[in-house]
């Protein structure tokens, strides 16, 4: 399971991350990425799931500074297999992306978009595709 804070919860983000990032495709997985360093203030999710409220109203004068680390979000469609299948694929991400927060920066979202070989391909696989693009796309450090 991958703690709360480390996870994209809202449409926003997810928007966010996927328009304003960068992305790279791999053959089984699609990764986006977006550093917060150098743009607007964020809202700030901590451990306890509560939003800054001052940033929240539209107050960029009690802008808060996020805690935690990296996020992670997950795409898993209906294009990789039925629910059982998806839900598979997402828990062996979920559990690729908690070995992988200590590697990236606590200022960056990252969004994996499964594609549908992601349903047969090994986790190794999905991993070494995981930590290839990020490296890529330079935040990712082994």
């Amino acid at each position: 399971m991958l703690p709360e804070p480390y996870r994209l919860h809202h449409r926003a983000d997810f928007s966010r991350t996927v328009r304003r990032g960068q992305r790279i495709g791999r053959r089984d997985l699609v990764v986006h990425v977006y550093t917060h360093s150098g743009h607007s203030p964020v809202l700030t999710h901590g451990y306890d799931g509560v939003v800054d409220m001052k940033e929240r109203d539209g107050d960029p004068a009690g802008a808060a500074i996020r805690v935690g680390g990296p996020r992670f979000g997950l795409i898993v469609s209906k294009a990789v297999g039925n629910a059982v299948i998806r839900h598979r694929v997402a828990r062996r991400l979920r559990h690729m992306c908690h070995q992988m927060i200590s590697e990236l920066p606590s200022d960056t979202d990252v969004v994996i978009r499964a594609l549908p070989g992601a349903a047969n391909a090994s986790s190794a696989e999905l991993l070494r595709q995981m930590r290839a693009a990020l490296r890529k796309l330079g935040v990712g450090t082994v």
